[in-house]
């Protein structure tokens, strides 16, 4: 194994960055952590018996090449946290992750990011304005990050998309276990505009532990935390509580004091945090979070990039009303593969499916 494979290895079995530094302070390097008798490892204070036995036992056998190779199979990358991709605001946490598990593209201005966050299970309240700060902020230029669940992390991704903006889902699962299954669509367009991403091995089961762990790298990949709506004892605490750890900026929006859904949110206010009541507060609150200016209201411009696929589909769609049955004929893509490219594109607001699966362009969209 070299060294970024080790790292990938470690992180199968469960050994974290603590472990890590412990086995690269005392043997110079993991190439030489690796091959390390059973006496050398049990002697470093801070190492657990059962991490040495696991080093042992699994240092000579296939999981290292089958998760590779799972990996392959299903078009994920594995960044860890010494290569150039690995984002620099995770470094600057107490416990990074080792790897991170990539569906799409990280790129360099994911770094101008926001955490949105609340319940599961919103009031009409909490989803109106989930929906504005997220669309609004995006439309800035600033990345949503959320975590796929269920409610108000939902609204946060598609808003972001609506807004033509870059969203980030942070799972509290493997990749090939994705959580929750309703979201499976979701998860696969925030692909074409962001990254899925985990630090689970990909077959690891969404354990009801591992949703706290993965709440530090929604905060830690973001300049500032909002939390819409949140119950007293909820996740989304969890994250917030990790923001003020790794000294970022928690925002909450105040709520009605009879919703046990604002009872969190009220709390996190009268505990000295921001009151977001729109996107112009973050910005204040936040002056080195990067304002971009997308052109108003226009929802597409003709700057926008887009990928060879989605040119592909647009020219189509243009020149008229086409079914998508003659998109398949005209293409290469296939059936699955259209069907993603094409609600992408509705949530880009770019093309509008009419009633029995014809599309055609958005009236608003000018010359690409």
């Amino acid at each position: 194994m070299d060294e970024r494979q080790i790292y990938i290895f470690f992180n199968l079995l469960s050994i974290g960055y603590r472990s890590l530094l412990l086995l690269k302070n005392e043997f110079g390097s993991l190439s030489n952590a690796i091959k390390a008798n059973e006496h050398d490892l049990l002697k470093i204070k801070g190492i657990r018996k059962n991490t040495v036995n696991n080093i042992i036992e699994k240092r000579d056998s296939s999981i290292l090449d089958k998760e590779l190779a799972l990996c392959k199979k299903s078009g994920c990358r594995i960044i860890t946290i010494e290569d150039s991709e690995y984002p620099e605001q995770l470094k600057e946490i107490s416990l990074p992750p080792l790897v991170l598990y990539v569906k799409g593209e990280l790129m360099n201005e994911d770094k101008n990011a926001i955490a949105m966050i609340g319940t599961r299970r919103p009031s009409q309240y909490g989803k109106k304005i989930m929906r504005k700060l997220s669309y609004d902020l995006a439309e800035q230029g600033v990345t949503i990050i959320s975590g796929l669940a269920k409610g108000l992390d939902s609204c946060a991704h598609n808003s972001a998309l609506e807004a033509n903006g870059r969203t980030i889902a942070v799972l509290g699962s493997g990749l090939e276990c994705l959580y929750p299954r309703e979201n499976k669509k979701l998860a696969r367009i925030i692909e074409q505009s962001g990254a899925v991403i985990s630090e689970f091995p990909l077959e690891t089961s969404p354990y009801r532990s591992n949703f706290p762990i993965r709440n530090r790298i929604i905060s830690g990949l973001s300049l500032g935390t909002i939390v819409v709506e949140a119950a007293v004892k909820s996740g989304s605490l969890i994250t917030a509580g990790f923001a003020l750890e790794q000294n970022r900026t928690v925002f909450a929006v105040p709520g009605n004091i009879d919703s046990p859904y604002s009872e969190g949110t009220n709390n996190l206010i009268k505990q000295g945090a921001v009151i977001a009541n729109n996107a112009e507060a973050v910005f204040r609150e936040i002056p080195y979070l990067k304002r971009i200016n997308k052109g108003g209201n226009e929802k597409i411009a003709h700057k926008i990039n887009f990928s060879e696929k989605e040119k592909t589909i647009i020219d189509l769609v243009s020149k008229q009303i086409i079914h998508i049955d003659k998109i398949l004929d005209k293409t290469e893509f296939t059936a699955p593969e259209l069907t993603v490219l094409l609600l992408s594109l509705e949530m880009k607001n770019v093309v509008k499916q009419l009633s029995g699966k014809y599309y055609t362009l958005q009236p608003q969209i000018i010359e690409l």
